[in-house]
């Protein structure tokens, strides 16, 4: 299983079981805002939603964004994991 970033949509999407976990996202020219990720209720809990808001994260790194974490999920999980705080706008 892996993440796709979905340009189309602006998400990153993972697909499991037929059902798609993703982290819905804006993009500008110097940051990257993640502002909403739904799990469907059958996958919650089984971190599958931390998996695709690693990769947005991954992403934002690699193209030398900061991150504007609007949704609650994505506050925890940067809570969660120091290493992604150097680069939230603060």
């Amino acid at each position: 299983m892996s993440v796709i970033n979905d340009k189309n949509e602006n998400r990153f999407v993972l697909n499991v079981d037929g059902n798609e976990v993703y982290v819905l996202y804006a993009e500008s020219k110097n940051f990257l805002e993640l502002y909403s990720t739904f799990t469907p209720p059958t996958h919650r809990g089984k971190g599958f939603a931390e998996k695709v808001v690693r990769s947005a994260f991954d992403y934002a790194i690699k193209k030398n964004l900061s991150v504007i974490p609007t949704c609650w999920y994505v506050k925890k999980f940067v809570d969660n994991n120091s290493e992604y705080q150097k680069i939230i706008k603060q």
